[in-house]
């Protein structure tokens, strides 16, 4: 296996495909991923395995956009409970929120990344990038990229920001507060915006570590002619001097403090498939959070095409990256360094995957694709 490392966890009778499936994931790569896998069932935990030389079932490091998922649980339970209004405009809850069309955004339009708000055109330094209100005090009066609601692309550092807004202005309070004691609390969850201060926790920090990319995985990117949308490094920070380095961010100790709604969430896969077994299934006896129908409304299409940033197609429901590959009912969203983590109601699946080493080329990892095959193959013939 990769420099030596082993697998290592547990996994339940008749889940082994799952084992042999990232067994065989780390066995071909070159350098050790620094890998998580946990995977509830209707849920129970089933799936607990790990790999790497500094990691290990609880290690905890940062998981970029695996963030968004947590922020947007916490958009989809005020909604479900009347607190937010997804019809409503967000300048009803936010007044400074106007200019340039942005005042007939909806709340559900802005979850699903329509505002036209990806950045700024001199995008945002560390200090800046971890603090979501200063975030939304700039992008109040930025000028949107596109009409606001009449297309959609990824805001991929600043969506937890502009949804946190509205919810600090409904509730009175941070959505990181409202995640930490309506959601992350009460479940022992082992994914934090914010990581405490307290030794236990902090021991637990792995830092994110940069991708070692094969001389044969350049080569193939450099042949690729692919080309990258005009929107993309200003979403990404990248058109500000020095351009935003993904590993610096998500090791700054003001990112690991303050917990940045988008992309600055401390975590393990058992913290992410802990927060989707939450979601649609729950855990030690409670209730899921989510009724089946607010589940319904968070895979939903939101508007379909193409992203503007990304390019990708029909990309999002309520705030949630749509999961194709694991059915139309699941929602969720991978973080880039390769992670991954979704619900599917129909086989009560919750899905957590992190690496602390950077996938290539960035987003999500591609061994995801055989990881998820092999957990829905054991759910579905159960």
């Amino acid at each position: 296996m990769a420099d030596g490392i082993s697998v290592n966890g547990t996994v339940e009778a008749g889940w082994e495909p799952v084992r042999a499936a990232f067994e065989a994931f780390v066995a071909a790569e070159e350098v050790s991923p620094e890998a998580q896998l946990a995977v509830h069932h209707h849920g129970r935990r089933v799936v607990d395995l790990y790999a790497g030389e500094n990691t290990g079932p609880d290690t905890l490091s940062g998981v970029f956009s695996l963030t968004k998922g947590a922020a947007h649980l916490v958009v989809a339970l005020l909604a479900q409970e009347g607190v937010l209004d997804l019809d409503r405009a967000v300048s009803a809850y936010w007044p400074e929120f106007t200019g340039d069309g942005k005042e007939r955004l909806t709340v559900r339009q802005l979850t699903a990344h329509q505002a036209g708000l990806v950045g700024t055109d001199e995008g945002f330094d560390y200090e800046t990038a971890a603090d979501d209100a200063a975030i939304a005090a700039r992008l109040a009066r930025q000028k949107p990229y596109w009409e606001p609601g009449t297309a959609y692309g990824y805001h991929a550092f600043v969506i937890g920001a502009l949804t946190g807004e509205v919810v600090r202005r409904a509730t009175g309070r941070s959505l990181q507060e409202v995640y930490e004691e309506r959601i992350r609390a009460p479940y022992g969850l082992d994914l934090y915006m914010g990581l405490p201060a307290d030794a236990a926790a902090a021991d637990r920090w792995e830092p994110v570590l940069e991708m070692r990319p094969t001389a044969g995985q350049l080569a193939a990117q450099a042949a690729s002619g692919v080309v990258v949308p005009e929107l993309l490094p200003l979403a990404f920070n990248q058109r500000r001097e020095p351009p935003m380095d993904l590993v610096a961010y998500a090791n700054h100790p003001r990112v690991r403090a303050l917990g940045p709604a988008s992309a600055g969430g401390i975590g393990s896969a058992r913290g992410v498939a802990a927060l989707y077994a939450a979601a649609i299934s729950g855990l030690d006896g409670r209730a899921p959070l989510l009724k089946p129908e607010t589940a319904a409304e968070a895979a939903r299409l939101a508007m379909a095409g193409e992203d503007r940033v990304t390019g990708e197609s029909d990309h999002f429901g309520l705030g949630f990256e749509r999961q194709p590959a694991a059915g139309p009912r699941a929602f969720g969203h991978c973080g880039a360094a390769g992670g991954q983590g979704f619900a599917d109601p129909e086989t009560g699946i919750a899905y957590g995957y992190t690496r602390r080493r950077f996938g290539f080329p960035g987003g999500l990892a591609a061994e995801n694709a055989g990881l998820t095959a092999a957990v829905l193959e054991v759910a579905r013939g159960r």
